[in-house]
């Protein structure tokens, strides 16, 4: 059922009242007299009110979309804009003098997720239910999510992210299960997030937590007892796995997550009265990646174990009730657990996974896709692809990647399952909310039919030529810059020039994503401005990015770039031609501040290496120009802009699979026969480096570079340098870029994750 139209303008009429009304029950006050986090929570408790009184999504069939992140934001705004009155709200505070915009800094950012996947995954849910479908995900309540990013001497610090507060968008249910590990029982309980769809219903995110889980238990940074579950099951996403206790304590938390997720499943589809021979009829399990994946033996165990069903039976009607998504071509991320630790988790899911993994090599003699390995090691992604109906990559060039190489063997064996679901983005944040100038200009230019169809922003390109609208598209960008430089420097203490080039790389901090390339960069145009080869225009290069605690050398270059940025800023020959920040703590907020204020769009991970990346189709709907390498998503958003909207270089997919396929990648070459590499790689190790950074962090990367560079950095460099050097020589020409921006805005619409789901629906799930 749509949006209620009536009770929106009625309930518009009495947004004042709800909200002085709440002053006065919260604080026994006027609203003009509190402070900006009363009125936050004054402002939560009237739209969590009005969330309730919004009608539920419902229908014969939902989709159940179990991920181990949902990276949702802060919420406040993206809720107001959904529910229509975030106009009203500002106009209301505004009379009281109070500014929306301050009032939403006093929100806490949930920390349940980390990169992409989780960002998706929010995105999905914003759109599941834009679009009226059934749907609600599920996944864990992380206390302090993957953790909060500090820099003390040039080095990234890990500390809890206490996000949880006393009020929240959460709301504690009565819904609880009880979750077996070995010899040991846990109770879970279970707190639900409204997602209101845009002019639409709501749906659910369902988070499991325990209440045991004990914050006090972590000490220095963000250790803490591992082998204590009660205690510690929901404290940390990703917790530190360079020991057996952290390996352990990932397959503790998944399972509670997805034992959870199956008896809730079962409880509905029990509501419902749905017979589970046809379960596929009435439910669809939609597989995040394969941190979830431990669904398919669970309901299988349920099912054969407490509903009296034959093993045949329970794996047809799992088989046809749970999806896939594969989000990497990394072998290292395609989960495989040791038998031995799952024998000691969750020993009653190895006779089953044993079992599935008998059926397996009875139909196929090729080891490479038997669930158990020679080395007694699970499989995960095996178990969805042999057990699961579909098998989605997440952009055309990572699909074609899985099925001709990493995953060819299951393509060939079940063709009919593989299926193409290009990654997208919720415009309602990613321009309505985080960048509402660009929005209102867009609007008047050609309707707002755009909110609701993404595509009609292609009507943008009728005013390619004309010049009236480019510039007010660039004077945007010149607002949000300006916006940009005051937030960097009330959080960083860094002062940015606004009419310098913003170059911009915000991503998880992975060789892969090549944030070093860019670092070499950098230095490399250190030297020339230090020899006086001065740039037209000053150049901003911002980063943002956290390291995986365990990852050794994602750290050092963070080193790195911290150490640049003390170097170029403090240099008195460089620093009005060149500044280098990275930015604390990196998150959707930040994103939100970062994205409207870019220029170029550092898109550069090695070809054949990311899936598909979603920043990048922010950057692009914001009106940045993406220099990139073919990879990914890059590859869509360059057929859709064409040659002149782009920058492009690197080695294509191909060569680079070749290359690694023959062993024929030798950094060390690269590095002896360039000038300009060896210049750039050396300077790692340079005594004014060393003067500012840590000589075994510095060292060690250096070595990395020089010795291995699995990621190929070197391969590529020399071409970045020539490519991006264009770039800036081509910003010069402001009407041509600032055509170059509306091109890209135009035709980002294609990226809109409401058309994703559209097709996930479609091909998948059918509701």
């Amino acid at each position: 059922m749509g949006y209620d139209k009536i009770r929106e303008e009625v309930f518009c009429h009495e947004v004042e009242s709800q909200l002085t009304g709440a002053a006065s029950r919260l604080y026994g006050s006027e609203l003009g007299k509190l402070g900006d986090a009363q009125v936050y929570n004054c402002v939560l408790q009237v739209t969590k009110d009005l969330m309730a009184s919004t009608q539920h999504i419902s229908g014969d069939k939902k989709v159940y979309y179990i991920s181990a992140e949902f990276l949702i934001g802060k919420l406040l705004s993206n809720n107001l804009i959904n529910l229509g009155i975030y106009d009203k709200v500002r106009e209301v505070l505004a009379k009281y003098g109070k500014n929306l915009a301050d009032i939403e800094e006093c929100e806490n950012e949930p920390s349940l997720g980390n990169g992409g996947l989780g960002r998706l995954a929010a995105c999905f849910l914003d759109s599941i239910a834009t679009l009226g479908l059934p749907g609600d995900g599920i996944g864990l309540n992380y206390h302090f999510g993957l953790f909060r990013q500090v820099f003390e001497d040039r080095l990234q610090k890990a500390r809890p992210d206490e996000w949880l507060t006393e009020r929240s968008w959460l709301t504690k249910t009565d819904t609880a299960f009880d979750v077996c590990f070995g010899d040991t029982k846990v109770r879970s309980v279970m707190y639900d997030i409204d997602v209101v769809g845009y002019e639409n219903g709501i749906n659910k995110l369902h988070l499991f937590d325990l209440e045991t889980v004990d914050e006090s238990i972590v000490k220095k940074g963000i250790t803490f007892d591992k082998e204590d579950v009660a205690k510690n099951l929901t404290l940390f996403l990703y917790p530190d796995d360079s020991d057996e206790a952290g390996n352990l304590l990932r397959i503790y938390q998944q399972y509670f997550m997805v034992s959870n997720a199956a008896q809730l499943i079962l409880r509905e589809l029990h509501e419902k009265q749905i017979d589970l021979h046809q379960m596929h009829k009435h439910a669809v399990i939609q597989i995040n990646d394969t941190h979830p994946t431990m669904v398919i033996p669970e309901l299988i165990r349920i099912l054969t174990e407490e509903k009296a069903m034959s093993m045949d039976d329970a794996i047809d009607a799992v088989s046809k009730t749970c999806a896939y998504t594969n989000h990497t071509i990394l072998s290292e991320a395609l989960e495989k657990w040791p038998l031995e630790y799952l024998e000691k988790v969750v020993p009653q899911l190895v006779p089953i996974i044993k079992e599935l993994d008998k059926r397996v090599r009875k139909k196929y003699t090729d080891k490479k896709v038997w669930i158990i390995d020679a080395d007694k090691r699970v499989h995960m992604a095996h178990i969805d692809i042999h057990y699961g109906f579909s098998v989605n990559g997440v952009a055309a060039l990572h699909t074609d990647i899985l099925k001709q190489t990493e995953l060819n063997r299951f393509y060939r064996i079940y063709p009919e399952k593989f299926n193409n679901k290009t990654n997208g983005i919720t415009f309602r944040r990613w321009l309505m909310s985080c960048d509402p100038e660009l929005a209102s200009l867009i609007t008047e230019t050609i309707g707002d039919g755009w909110k609701k169809d993404a595509l009609k922003l292609k009507k943008l390109m009728e005013f390619a030529e004309n010049e009236e609208i480019i510039n007010k598209i660039m004077a945007v960008k010149e607002v949000k810059k300006a916006q940009l430089c005051d937030f960097i420097k009330a959080r960083e203490g860094v002062e940015l020039d606004k009419d310098s080039i913003f170059d911009i790389q915000i991503k998880r901090m992975h060789e892969y994503k090549r944030q070093q390339m860019n670092a070499l960069y950098i230095i490399h145009k250190y030297l020339e401005i230090k020899a006086g080869n001065k740039p037209q225009r000053p150049l901003t290069f911002i980063f943002g990015a956290k390291a995986a605690p365990a990852y050794v050398i994602a750290q050092d270059i963070i080193h790195l770039l911290l150490c640049l940025q003390e170097i170029i800023n403090n240099d008195p020959d460089v620093k009005d031609y060149m500044k280098v920040v990275m930015v604390e703590n990196y998150n959707v907020t930040y994103a939100e501040k970062l994205i409207p204020a870019c220029d170029i769009s550092e898109q550069i991970s090695l070809a054949s290496k990311e899936a598909s990346g979603t920043g990048n189709m922010k950057f692009m709907l914001n009106g940045a120009v993406t220099l990139g390498t073919m990879d990914g998503a890059n590859v869509e958003i360059h057929g859709l802009v064409g040659d002149d909207n782009i920058y492009v270089f690197g080695k294509d997919s191909d060569t680079v699979i070749d290359l690694y396929a023959k062993s024929a990648y030798v950094s060390k070459d690269y590095y002896k026969k360039s000038k300009v590499i060896k210049e750039a790689v050396d300077f790692i190790t340079d005594k004014k480096v060393l003067k500012v950074g840590h000589k075994e962090n510095l060292e060690r990367l250096q070595k990395e570079l020089i010795g291995k560079d699995w990621f190929m950095t070197l391969l590529d460099l020399e071409e970045y340098i020539a490519v991006k050097d264009k770039a800036f020589a081509d910003y010069e020409n402001r009407t041509a870029w600032g055509r170059k921006m509306l091109t890209n805005i135009a035709q980002a619409g294609f990226f809109s994750s409401d058309r994703t789901i559209e097709e996930y629906n479609r091909d998948i799930w059918n509701l």
